[in-house]
């Protein structure tokens, strides 16, 4: 084992960065909501921010940075089918957009 790995002023300043980073973007989630954005691209940015967060969560908290190549296609993978399916429910969106729908 490395002493650069075991050093535990190393992973606390990691922990620490990670989380200044996730509460400015809270803080820029915050704002962006106060914003007057059209719906859709509230969506897009609130998505968007939102990833970025749950990336650097899952790869610093959990460890994920470090993964073999394996573990980071499939990761990639499931981000790519997040974006097309972020993507199908943007175009259903503006699709239904100004139509009533009465059941």
């Amino acid at each position: 084992m490395s002493s650069a790995s075991s050093d535990p002023g190393t992973h606390t300043r990691t922990y620490l960065t990670v989380f200044g980073a996730l509460a400015i973007l809270t803080v820029v989630t915050v704002t962006v909501g106060y914003m007057s954005l059209p719906v859709g691209a509230a969506i897009v940015v609130a998505l968007s921010i939102a990833s970025l967060k749950g990336a650097l969560v899952a790869s610093f908290f959990m460890h994920l940075i470090s993964e073999q190549k394996p573990i980071l296609w499939l990761l990639l993978l499931t981000l790519g089918l997040l974006l097309v399916l972020i993507f199908i429910l943007i175009i259903a969106f503006y699709d239904h957009a100004g139509t009533i729908i009465v059941t």
